[in-house]
């Protein structure tokens, strides 16, 4: 399917009402760029043409127009499942991630096999400065690196990490409320120092406290480590 046809078909995919929905959830995307295709139906285009030797035009056709193209783009990334291939792939992408959705839909199969192999990439993409490409690294040290693959450094890069960017610092507070529902003994220290600034070190009790993952006592603890008082620190 040629790259004008892969829009035509996101066209007649659309879904005018989950457009205003994605409208009003997605502020930093041009309103006009949003087509308004649902996710089933974004990573089932993604499975039928996967294989086709025109989608690698699509897939080197950046930046794209629409929010969808690049939503469908993170989509048949994630299918790749060779890690050389997937990782360049990435690497182009990202540059043009422009929000938090198409950031966290990115999921490449490859990194399931070996995720090892990220961490001079995660290092890399945190050094970036550009706001989807730090999140995206901090999403990926969530998501394979706070089980057994877990260093106590690697909470370290999240919390040592400043910014004023809003997405930034809720992917850090995601991080750290997911690590203390796994890592709750080495991590409790992050947010007993606060180590994190207040509105992230809040943030991330307040999610915690929410988790179903969390043991009663610990959200009762987790509360009175809250910071009441913005301090200059």
């Amino acid at each position: 399917m040629r790259k004008e046809e892969i829009t035509a078909e996101l066209f007649r995919l659309q879904d005018p009402k989950y457009a205003k929905l994605q409208i009003g959830i997605l502020p930093t995307v041009d309103a006009g760029s949003i087509i308004g295709v649902r996710t089933p139906e974004l990573r089932s285009l993604a499975g039928k043409i996967f294989r086709d030797e025109d989608t690698a035009v699509f897939l080197s056709s950046l930046p794209h127009r629409y929010f969808d193209e690049n939503q469908l783009h993170a989509f048949l990334i994630s299918l790749e499942k060779d890690f050389g291939k997937c990782i360049a792939a990435v690497e182009n992408f990202l540059p043009f991630v422009d929000n938090w959705a198409t950031c966290d839909q990115l999921s490449p199969k490859a990194f399931r096999k070996d995720p090892e192999r990220l961490l001079p990439y995660i290092r890399k993409w945190l050094r970036s400065g550009k706001t989807y490409t730090v999140r995206f690294a901090m999403g990926t040290l969530m998501q394979y690196f706070l089980n057994e693959r877990f260093r106590p450094e690697y909470a370290d890069w999240v919390a040592d990490y400043r910014s004023e960017e809003y997405y930034i610092n809720m992917m850090r507070a995601w991080y750290f409320a997911t690590a203390l529902a796994k890592q709750y003994d080495t991590v409790l220290p992050f947010l007993e120092e606060q180590r994190l600034d207040d509105w992230t070190h809040n943030k991330a009790i307040q999610k915690s406290v929410e988790s179903c993952r969390i043991t009663t006592d610990q959200k009762e603890y987790l509360k009175n480590l809250k910071v009441r008082k913005t301090a200059n620190r």
